[in-house]
């Protein structure tokens, strides 16, 4: 196994985007609010559900990270969230969408019809509604504006048996995704997503309560014999926000190591 070996350099995007990250409080989230602060000139909305993001009390930054605390739980949650960053931003260029995760990890033949729901809410109507209210505001700018949407590489295989809702989920990020994209395309709007393998971003060990042993298992099925690191999600992401992406829309980034080969 070789060890991931940050490069040198960081990947930026363009002085004074507006982003608003959902999820920032989690793994990717915190990496990619990290590395956009380290390496751009942005503003960023770091959304957290019932926390704030640490940069968000730190001198330095704290003109730059716009702390948004608040759960998701219907539309009306969503387009809040939206408005607010909004309103202390002056407006929206890109959201990240990189809230979710598991409420209840028992086989699917075991999930309650109203436990089914749940999952398939944080992880398919959430996103859309956040996408939804963010490309809103967009489209009423003018000014064009990119939505990255999360996806798995496990959806694409028939998911888990312990997270089969959240596989059904993601599968459909990849419709909202191309569906989205078609929407925004005359507005200048460009929607992508990325669709993660095994990343190390703590994921496993909260929602699926996995050991270290678990993940040195779970990596050795990995060609590259290793899970990604969250820099190496984060890198993408800021690719895909970033002005080297303005002809890449509807599509789905894979960052997989391999897996599944």
């Amino acid at each position: 196994m070789t060890p991931f070996q940050p490069p040198t350099w960081v990947p930026r995007v363009e002085p004074a985007t507006r982003i608003l990250v959902a999820g920032a409080s989690g793994g990717l989230g915190r990496a990619l609010v990290d590395m956009l602060l380290k390496g751009s000139d942005c503003v960023i909305g770091a959304h957290g559900a019932t926390k704030m993001h640490p940069a968000a009390d730190e001198a330095c930054v704290i003109s730059r990270v716009i702390s948004i605390v608040r759960p998701f739980e219907d539309d009306a949650d969503c387009v809040a969230a939206v408005e607010e960053f909004c309103d202390k931003a002056g407006g929206i260029d890109a959201l990240v969408m990189l809230a979710g995760g598991l409420t209840n990890v028992s086989h699917w033949d075991e999930l309650t019809g109203e436990e089914w729901g749940n999952d398939i809410n944080i992880n398919l109507n959430v996103p859309f509604f956040l996408a939804r209210a963010a490309m809103r505001r967009m489209k009423a700018q003018g000014t064009g504006g990119r939505i990255i949407l999360n996806g798995t590489e496990s959806a694409l295989h028939g998911g888990s048996p312990r997270s089969f809702p959240y596989a059904i989920a993601k599968h459909g990020t990849e419709c909202m995704v191309q569906g989205l994209a078609r929407e925004g395309a005359p507005h200048s709007i460009l929607v992508n997503g990325v669709r993660l393998g095994f990343i190390e971003s703590g994921f496993h060990q909260r929602w699926l309560n996995k050991t270290g042993k678990d993940l040195e298992k779970r990596a050795e099925l990995v060609p590259l014999k290793r899970g990604g690191h969250p820099d190496e999600a984060a890198a993408l992401i800021v690719y895909l926000l970033s002005g080297w992406s303005q002809f890449i829309t509807g599509q789905m980034l894979a960052l997989t190591g391999g897996d599944w080969l």
